[in-house]
């Protein structure tokens, strides 16, 4: 019997730290001296002086936050500005910027999602894309990863409005969904389809357009892409592209576009100032792409399980979650911070340490990096 309203809470936490899953915050210094392999920061832009600076002028020219919903005083001449380039940058008729790339992913879905439609989703897709889902008032159907015949089959068995969402690429394994025949089914049924292209703006595409620009899609009137600005950007933020009637519902329908306080200028400023670092040096998304490809072939060479990088994520097989708790623990000891996937963030199960290439690493670095990992390998 429950003593007091939380007293589950310290059974959770039992259970959790009896299976190796007890999550801890880390702060972390900012001019900490270690190799970084965990953050999302693939092109190495969120300390460039050009995007730093981009952002303390804009929270010196705009003020420190955006003081209100978009709406209502949350929405700057910056904001239209990133907007607008974004949308050119990526190839799409309009942009919507949100406070974070979680909260485009649930105004996309909510908004375009409504009562009696179809939502048909990756198991694989990211954790924003499932809370989206389960808000939208329409029916979801989650089916296999990467299989765009179990797309086929439940677009068949609905025969209504549906859309059909999926990460471009996978944020576990580092795997791409294929776009290009997940679009050729979505046609045949006249559904609709939402790519989360969080982790392929800035790696893929033509100078880093993203996987949507680089198999043709972008820009089609019956595609949406929702972004983040938080990764190759090295800001914060998210923003929704596509037809610009699509973006005119989201500011009269998404929950979390007209409710949520607006993207902080700085944020904008930086987002802005790193995508036209991006558009002027398009060699920095083949760097990331190389970078990560040479991680996997030497890990893989050494006798480690990893999934080919289709992007810039590389992700290491661990034996459980405590192994790889202790892995990145050791890695981080030994000067290298890799990430750490254990259940209940991994769909498979497998826990996993993971690594994100960044364009900016030297092949010094790369050394550094794939030393420390296989010297603190644990047994298997």
């Amino acid at each position: 019997m429950l003593r007091a309203p939380f007293d589950w809470i310290d059974r959770e936490a039992e259970r959790r730290e009896s299976a190796g899953l007890v999550r801890t915050l880390r702060p972390r210094d900012a001019d900490q001296d270690l190799l970084d392999l965990a953050s999302n920061d693939y092109l190495g832009l969120t300390r460039h002086p050009a995007v730093t600076a981009a952002a303390a002028e804009a929270a010196h020219r705009w003020g420190a936050g955006a003081t209100g919903s978009r709406l209502v005083t949350g929405t700057t001449a910056l904001h239209a500005e990133l907007e607008r380039e974004l949308a050119a940058f990526c190839g799409f008729e309009a942009a919507l910027v949100f406070s974070s790339g979680y909260a485009a992913n649930l105004a996309a879905l909510t908004a375009l999602g409504p009562h009696g439609s179809l939502i048909v989703s990756d198991a694989g897709n990211h954790a924003s894309i499932v809370d989206g889902c389960r808000l939208a008032r329409a029916r979801t159907e989650v089916v296999p990863h990467t299989d765009p015949e179990a797309v086929r089959k439940a677009l068949d068995a609905h025969g209504g409005s549906a859309l059909v969402v999926s990460d471009s690429v996978f944020s576990v394994d580092g795997d791409a969904a294929p776009l290009a025949q997940l679009a050729e089914t979505c046609r045949e049924f006249t559904a609709a389809l939402v790519v989360d292209d969080a982790h392929g703006l800035g790696v893929l595409g033509e100078g880093g357009r993203g996987a949507l620009h680089g198999a043709g899609l972008a820009g089609a009137d019956d595609v949406v892409a929702t972004v983040t600005l938080s990764k190759s950007l090295g800001s914060q933020g998210g923003a929704v592209l596509g037809p610009a009637r699509v973006i005119r519902h989201l500011v009269n329908a998404a929950r979390t576009f007209i409710f949520d306080t607006g993207l902080a200028p700085a944020a904008a400023g930086g987002a802005l100032a790193a995508l036209r670092l991006l558009r002027a040096e398009p060699g920095l998304a083949g760097r990331a792409r190389s970078v990560a490809a040479e991680l996997h072939g030497r890990l893989t060479a050494a006798g480690h399980a990893a999934v080919r990088p289709d992007a810039a994520v590389v992700s290491v097989r661990a034996p459980s979650p405590e192994a790889a708790l202790a892995w990145a623990a050791n890695c981080r000891a030994a000067g290298l911070v890799v990430g750490c996937f254990r259940p209940p963030s991994v769909p498979d199960g497998v826990s996993r340490i993971r690594l994100t290439a960044r364009a900016d690493l030297t092949e010094q670095q790369i050394d550094q990096a794939v030393g420390t990992i296989l010297r603190t390998a644990p047994a298997a």
